[in-house]
């Protein structure tokens, strides 16, 4: 695959692209940048967390490490096909369920993805918000109010800074995983831990559950960091590089977390950030792992920030019509955005685990049925077919509501509610089934049957080729390879 690595030289800083196409002439970048940025948004505390939470919860070592390396591959699967998708469309990941939904209806979907986007960068500022204290020697609460204030310069200034970020962050994440796994094992006797095997379908699905609801939740806005890549990069080698990057970053994460909560004696549940660093020594080494903790963090609080102001601007082009958005408008719409998650980080710090655990599963109900429709509809009826220009046009090829998408979306999110188990909301036959929450695993799969379904009888027409807009007019791109394609653009 030939990149053309020497234009991303040429772009400004501060990214001047928000929900736009982006034309073939500013793609630019490398496979290998989508491995480090997952890798870097994962190799972080707020994985550590989700880890230990299959042992804090009642799992056994073994079991826990099992059903999380179970729900990476089957997350992972989820979040990598819709990473594939970013350089054949340029297009944002939001703005392509204006396919399935309507220009109007996508809006549904995206106003969920926005209140995901502000827990997770709350959960993360309340942990970064712990390692800046403990490392400036300030409370709780001024460090999540400096890691905001960092999230709101990285995230104004876009896609290349983000990038940049996100190697480091891998860098400083090997160093200080290596670092810590070495300590761990030279604290803790890991062998008798993997021999205590106590099976329980409860809690290995909650490891299966807590691992696959981590990768999916980045299914949203996943493609928003592959867009910018040539259009001839091959899909399947976008899935494995955003992929194998998630899933390695987070499974590696998540061991630690397992043992680490394995070997804590109740000590882990509300000093996370304490424990772990403990674990590396104290004074200067301390301080490092502070650093690279809240460093670490700043990557995927940064992806949050940045997908939330993508899916505002994406809802306000619906209804208005093609938005422009200026620098300052950007910046406007990152300050609301952090600062609305900054407020439900002060108040809730203090009770952030057992919160934390049920947010992250509740979500399951409102993206697996989304992510389904959209993966069914682009790999399965559509074929990669899409009018891009139609997607700003009410009036156009997808109209203002798709009944189709958003009826099977709305089945898919009420037939998980029996199933689901959380703090928020228990179904009638989770008690039935031993208190295993399944609702995830049947929010993908029958909305997923029932949309190919009813979407090969009912589907509007669909485009003999994609069609993508260059400059003031729209080009056909045939179904070539990746050389025809480029000539096709050209």
């Amino acid at each position: 695959m030939a990149v053309n690595t020497d234009r991303a030289s040429t772009k400004p800083l501060i990214e001047r692209r928000s929900i736009d196409y982006i034309p073939e002439a500013e793609r630019h970048g490398r496979l290998f940048s989508q491995f480090t940025l997952w890798m870097g948004a994962n190799l972080q505390i707020t994985a550590i967390v989700t880890g230990a939470l299959a042992v804090v919860l009642g799992g056994d070592v073994f079991w826990s490490l099992i059903g999380l390396l179970i729900g990476q591959l089957l997350g992972g699967g989820v979040m990598a096909l819709h990473a594939a998708q970013g350089p054949k469309l340029g297009l944002p990941q939001m703005i392509s369920s204006r396919v399935q939904f309507g220009v109007y209806g996508a809006a549904i979907p995206i106003v969920l993805v926005c209140l995901m986007y502000l827990g997770f960068t709350a959960t993360g500022t309340v942990l970064s918000g712990q390692a800046l204290g403990q490392l400036f020697n300030v409370s709780d609460s001024v460090g999540i109010l400096i890691f905001a204030s960092v999230i709101v310069v990285v995230t104004v200034l876009g896609y290349r800074v983000i990038h940049w970020i996100g190697r480091i962050a891998s860098v400083i994440g090997v160093i200080a995983f290596v670092f810590l796994f070495w300590r761990l094992m030279s604290q803790t006797d890991v062998g008798a831990l993997l021999q205590i095997r106590h099976f329980s379908w409860s809690s290995f699905l909650l490891a299966v559950s807590l691992a696959a609801s981590w990768q999916i939740a980045f299914g949203p806005y996943v493609a928003d960091y592959s867009r910018y890549l040539p259009s001839n990069t091959s899909a399947v080698k976008t899935f494995f590089a955003a992929g194998a990057g998630s899933v390695v970053g987070a499974q590696v994460a998540m061991i630690l977390g397992v043992f680490a909560a394995a070997s804590a004696n109740g000590q882990f549940a509300g000093h996370e950030v304490a424990y772990i660093v403990g674990l590396g020594g104290t004074g200067a080494t301390a301080a490092l792992l502070y650093f690279s903790i809240a460093f670490g963090k700043v990557t995927i609080s940064t992806l949050n920030s940045y997908g939330s102001f993508m899916c505002i601007a994406t809802i306000i082009s619906g209804f208005k019509g093609h938005l422009t958005v200026t620098r300052m408008q950007r910046l406007v719409f990152v300050l609301v955005i952090v600062g609305t998650a900054t407020l439900i980080a002060l108040l809730g710090q203090h009770s952030f685990l057992g919160a934390f655990k049920s947010f992250i599963l509740f979500l399951l109900a409102f993206f697996t049925p989304w992510s389904a429709i959209n993966l069914v509809d682009y790999y399965c009826i559509t074929r990669e077919r899409y009018d891009v220009p139609a997607l700003a046009d009410p009036n156009g090829r997808y109209g203002r509501w798709n009944l189709l998408g958003i009826s099977v979306y709305v089945f898919g999110v009420l037939v998980q509610l029996p199933f689901i188990s959380t703090k928020f909301y228990t179904g009638p036959l989770v008690a039935a089934l031993g208190d295993v929450d399944i609702s995830w695993i049947i929010g993908l799969v029958l909305p997923a049957v029932v949309y190919y379904v009813c979407a090969k009888k009912w589907h509007s027409a669909v485009p003999d080729q994609l069609i993508l807009p260059v400059e003031q007019n729209s080009v056909v791109q045939p179904k070539t390879s990746g050389a025809g394609r480029a000539a096709a653009q050209a």
